[in-house]
């Protein structure tokens, strides 16, 4: 069942002892202020139906609690120790000086049930209603634009593994596909053991993979269940053809020697890509971009795109120069989404 928030006066309510201590114009003020028109028990209540079982935690703290997270980059066992041990967070949140707050696993939990609202987003549409309504933006038109790299969990697949991959994938969606004979790949996507030091035998198995994928790729096409299995079948197309490049013989293949425009790298996770840190630390997954207002810290906007999508691209979608950017991405930090 939902939990309520404490609205008496506690003894050593940090609040009335350390309000000072936080600087005003600061998010933690902000939330200090606005938390209770920010965060609204009723604005929760489709997360938990039922009344019967033991009260969550209260939203009013928790959604404080992503929002700090997300603006400082901590981890959900940094942001449960920062509620358990600092004075600016526990003023933020509404918390005693004494209190411990509550376990790390209660952000996870929570963000699962805001994933799978119909309002995942309802965090970031609340603060920026009240930012709008309050004017704490108001004459303030710096904003500080940054980006960075985040890992994706997903391993980044080779040419082989990916071929076997794709046409595994059609051949389930696609009766048709299933029944072509296949001449390297196989169902239990699983590579076949060459000698991968001999150039002949490489370029023996891409060109045998990419010919399986030919006959699966014509097979489903001609299938009835073609639209349904579209996008397997669009997979299967584009890997059979980034990476690879006619050989000295007719109808032969080999790996292509350069990197194809926007490669893909993961059949798995088809939206991450390729990234750079820097000429030497390559990065695969994707890139978030984020505005702040400096003075505040409050984020004005957020996009995440694959890893190789440029900066300036999404600068151009983010920057507005002479009003506040919430109204140019609705997409939530990471850290809340």
């Amino acid at each position: 069942m939902q939990g309520k928030a404490r609205h008496d006066r506690r003894i050593l309510d940090a609040s009335v002892f350390c309000r000072d201590l936080v600087e005003d114009g600061t998010v933690c003020a902000f939330l200090a202020d606005h938390r209770d028109e920010l965060f609204k028990e009723a604005d929760f209540a489709d997360l938990f139906p039922s009344g019967r079982g033991r009260p969550s935690i209260p939203a009013a703290l928790v959604c404080s609690v992503m929002v700090l997270q997300a603006l400082e980059g901590l981890s959900d066992r940094d942001a449960a120790r920062a509620l358990k041990t600092r004075i600016d967070w526990k003023v933020a949140c509404g918390l005693a000086l004494d209190d411990a707050g509550f376990d790390f696993t209660v952000l996870t939990y929570w963000r699962t049930r805001l994933r799978r609202s119909e309002r995942p987003q309802r965090i970031f549409e609340a603060i920026r209603s009240v930012v709008e309504a309050t004017g704490v933006l108001a004459g303030k038109h710096r904003r500080a634009l940054g980006s960075t790299i985040l890992d994706d969990a997903v391993a980044t697949q080779d040419t082989v593994t990916q071929l076997i991959s794709a046409i595994r994938r059609v051949r389930v969606a696609v009766p048709e596909a299933a029944l072509v004979t296949l001449s390297s790949a196989n169902d239990q996507g699983t590579k076949p053991v060459i000698e991968w030091s001999d150039t002949l035998a490489r370029n023996a198995l891409i060109t045998s993979l990419v010919h399986d994928a030919d006959a699966v790729l014509c097979a489903a096409q001609r299938s009835p269940a073609a639209e349904i299995a579209a996008e397997a079948i669009g997979l299967l197309a584009l890997v059979a053809g980034q990476d690879v490049e006619p050989g000295e013989t007719p109808g032969s293949w080999k790996i292509a020697k350069k990197v194809a425009k926007d490669r893909l790298i993961s059949t798995v996770d088809v939206e991450a890509r390729h990234g750079h840190k820097s000429t030497a630390v390559r990065k695969d997954g994707f890139k978030t971009h984020i505005v702040t207002e400096p003075d505040t810290g409050i984020i004005t906007g957020v996009k995440v795109t694959p890893a190789n999508h440029p900066d300036g691209r999404s600068v151009s979608l983010l920057w507005r120069p002479n009003q506040t950017a919430w109204k140019s991405s609705p997409t939530l930090p990471m850290a809340l989404a």
